[in-house]
């Protein structure tokens, strides 16, 4: 079995199947570790579903951080790989986990320290599901590092063209998550019954353990992590380099979960029950537009590699044949929560004033599916040429709509106002971007020269 997929040669849609399937399955093992949590969590009832919620989007929040060193060095790597450099690739990766490190630790930090303010931003109605959120993030994102460094690795590893490896090591922290959840929640031998805390020491555990796998294995890589060494001095241009690229998606990714924060808090004016809706239905949701990230994560491996070789018109091509795939997926994910909306939203909680709120959500979201995967997926073309901004001034500009939008939808149509002012930013997200990259594709100098210099780590 080839342990690296060539992206720069060959027929385009097997190489890039290749990369996307296992990327696509880690995304979706990830989305189970939510669902697996979600499911459990769920027994205790809507009051801890709330509970985790909350906390929740300060992780949510954190992404946004690893985000701009896992972007910068995944963009990089696969430049210098595609251009033949691998000392360069290597000390790009060297300086993505150092940023990670850092950026872990500083968050963590500030999330023990300010716990109570930071949940107290939701104004939640029990102080039970306060005290439980504030356990939670505290537990989560205070050992956030080893969330950080799993991500900086897939984003190498993918880089790379070498996407089975994140796929198996996850998938072996998702049987411990599943192991873990019951035992520390609900009790078992010697281990007291912890509720929601108990959820976040399994969470992190899992965590923990796939950190560890994926130590054990890029020790035995020989291709760029045999030149990487923590420990070692920073290299300024490359970080600078990485920050640059990073910093506009993970500006991005943080801004999205605040406003996305904003709108939480928005909903809990509709009561706890409300906020579990959200956390729930966002998570089955998400099993179109973390695929959509899963395969969007391969078309930047292979759009920044054919970019350090500088072969536009494979790229085009290898666009065009994404876009077909994720169309198609996002229909197929529009009709499931479209017509099966109850039968898929009991199976977390089973309080019928609950499920109903829950039914609607599914429903309107549910048009926004397609949109959402056209997004996804052109965003990991843009990044892969290195241009992080088009993708970011049209998300973030969208999605601060989204708080006049629903404080106007929400007062003719109550809460489920707020769900239609989601649906249609992501709408006009998704047609925008789709719009922009077409237009770009058709200019015969969009493949920006950027040769990257050859240095030794």
């Amino acid at each position: 079995m080839k342990k690296y997929v060539n992206l720069l040669d060959g027929a385009i849609l097997p190489a890039l199947s290749s990369l996307a399937l296992p990327i696509m399955a880690t995304s979706l093992i990830q989305m189970a570790y939510n669902l697996t949590d979600m499911l459990w969590i769920g027994r205790i009832g809507a009051n801890a579903v709330a509970s985790v919620g909350a906390a929740g989007m300060f992780m949510w929040l954190s992404n946004g951080l690893v985000t701009l060193a896992k972007m910068g060095a995944q963009v990089k790597v696969a430049h210098s790989l595609g251009a033949q450099d691998q000392n360069k690739a290597a000390c790009y990766a060297q300086s993505a986990i150092q940023m990670g490190i850092v950026f872990a630790l500083a968050f963590g930090f500030v999330t023990v320290v300010f716990s109570r303010q930071m949940i107290g931003f939701f104004k939640l109605n029990s102080a039970q599901v306060a005290g439980d959120a504030q356990s939670y993030l505290i537990i989560t994102c205070g050992l956030v590092i080893f969330s950080f460094l799993n991500q900086i690795f897939t984003g190498i590893l993918t880089a790379m063209g070498n996407s089975k490896t994140s796929f198996i090591v996850t998938a072996l922290g998702l049987l411990m998550n599943i192991l873990l959840d019951p035992i520390f929640i609900f009790g078992f031998g010697g281990i007291p019954a912890m509720g929601v805390r108990g959820a976040a020491i399994a969470t992190v555990m899992a965590q923990m353990i796939v950190c560890l796998l994926f130590l054990m294995t890029i020790r035995k890589d020989t291709l760029i992590f045999l030149q990487v060494h923590i420990l070692s001095h920073i290299h300024k241009e490359e970080m600078k380099e990485i920050f640059r690229i990073g910093l506009p998606i993970g500006l991005q990714s943080m801004l999205f979960s605040s406003i996305s924060m904003v709108i939480a808090r928005f909903i809990a004016g509709w009561g706890d029950a409300a906020v579990a809706v959200q956390k729930v239905g966002s998570q089955i949701e998400s099993i179109s537009w973390m695929s959509a990230e899963g395969y969007a994560a391969a078309l930047n491996s292979f759009v920044a590699q054919n970019h350090g070789a500088h072969n536009a018109q494979r790229i085009r091509k290898g666009y065009r044949l994404s876009m077909r795939l994720m169309i198609s997926w996002g229909i197929l994910c529009n009709l499931i929560l479209l017509l099966f909306p109850q039968f898929i939203f009991q199976i977390f909680i089973n309080e019928s004033k609950v499920i109903w709120m829950g039914v609607d959500y599914l429903r309107i979201l549910g048009f926004s599916q397609l949109f959402m995967c056209m997004e996804i997926t052109t965003a990991g073309a843009f990044n892969g040429l290195g241009r992080t901004l088009p993708p970011s001034i049209i998300s973030v500009t969208l999605t601060a709509a989204r708080i006049p939008l629903a404080m106007l939808l929400g007062n003719g149509l109550g809460l489920n106002g707020v769900w239609w002012a989601i649906t249609i930013s992501s709408i006009f997200k998704g047609v925008l971007l789709f719009g922009w990259f077409l237009w770009d594709m058709k200019k015969p100098d969009f493949l920006v020269q950027d040769h990257p210099s050859k240095s030794i780590c």
